[in-house]
């Protein structure tokens, strides 16, 4: 049987098979990782920032997002783990010597090599382009490629020269599995200092508490041994002597005169009014005069 024409359609032309699966192109995954923003999707420029998850930002870009979170965005859900600035790391990365920029294809009659990354490693000199994987230290910010952190096994930064331990290196775009790692990991490192704020504010709170004064303690060990009932009666007449001595101790206690102190020097005694040199005669005392309005 034929249509319209004469044509003679064909078994796949009729009949609708199943669909097939649409297959991501890798070059186009790579760049859109290696050289655009995971939140705002434009062109990765300095200065470039890193999370503890791995992914690449613009600077300007988390700081708008930071400044506004109600806005909406297109990636917004790629940007919930950071809190604040001190959640990212500004990247010291190496400029590629081969890369000329966009400039140089601006007609359109050049071969531009998709490729060629704006980055490269310090010490190996790989293209940081996706095809090779990379990593970044939390401490100074340097990026490295995987193989020369392994060619070269030192616990200095090979570029800057800071120490750095194993947990602090951060694998860049890494997959899903590493992704989940760095997430458990980042959330063991927020719940342990979740728990050291909270033993110094409990430190805090115990040292800015004021002790109780002595008078406190004295009224309180008075009142308790009363109520006990240890022989003192609570008439004062008939506390006695006992109440006197204690009076007078105290007064005297607190009345003790630092001119009488051996251990003070003269220079120290004299800044005090008790001092001698602080008295006047009586020549020098001046007499009672009372001064009135009603004098003409």
């Amino acid at each position: 049987m034929g249509c319209d024409g004469g044509t003679i359609p064909k078994r796949h032309e009729l009949v609708k098979g199943p669909k097939k699966v649409e297959k991501v192109d890798k070059n186009a995954e790579l760049a859109a990782k290696w050289k655009y923003c995971a939140l705002s999707q434009e062109k990765l420029k300095r200065p470039i920032v890193a999370c503890e998850l791995g992914r690449l930002y613009n600077k300007d870009s988390i700081i708008e997002y930071l400044l506004d979170k109600s806005a909406e965005r297109p990636n917004s859900e790629a940007v919930t783990h950071i809190r604040g600035t001190r959640d990212i790391k500004e990247l010291n990365l190496t400029d590629n010597p081969e890369w000329e920029g966009e400039r140089r294809n601006t007609k359109g009659d050049r071969y531009e090599d998709i490729h060629c990354g704006m980055f490269i490693c310090p010490v190996v000199g790989l293209e940081m382009n996706g095809k090779h994987r990379f990593c970044y230290l939390q401490t100074c910010g340097c990026v490295f490629s995987e193989r020369a952190l392994k060619e070269v096994k030192t616990e200095i930064c090979h570029k800057c020269g800071d120490p750095f331990k194993t947990d602090d290196v951060v694998v860049l775009n890494g997959t899903k599995e590493e992704v989940d790692k760095l997430r458990e990991k980042m959330e063991e490192k927020r719940a342990k200092a979740k728990t050291k704020k909270s033993k110094k504010s409990k430190a805090a709170e115990t040292v800015s508490a004021p002790p109780e004064s002595k008078d406190e303690t004295s009224s309180t060990k008075a009142e308790s041994s009363l109520e006990n009932g240890n022989g003192a009666s609570n008439d004062p007449d008939v506390a006695g002597p006992s109440s006197s001595k204690s009076s007078s101790s105290s007064s005297g206690a607190s009345k003790r005169s630092i001119q009488k102190m051996q251990d003070k020097s003269e220079a120290f005694k004299s800044i005090f009014t008790s001092h001698s040199s602080a008295k006047r005669t009586k020549d020098q005392m001046s007499n009672w005069v009372t001064h009135t309005p009603y004098h003409f």
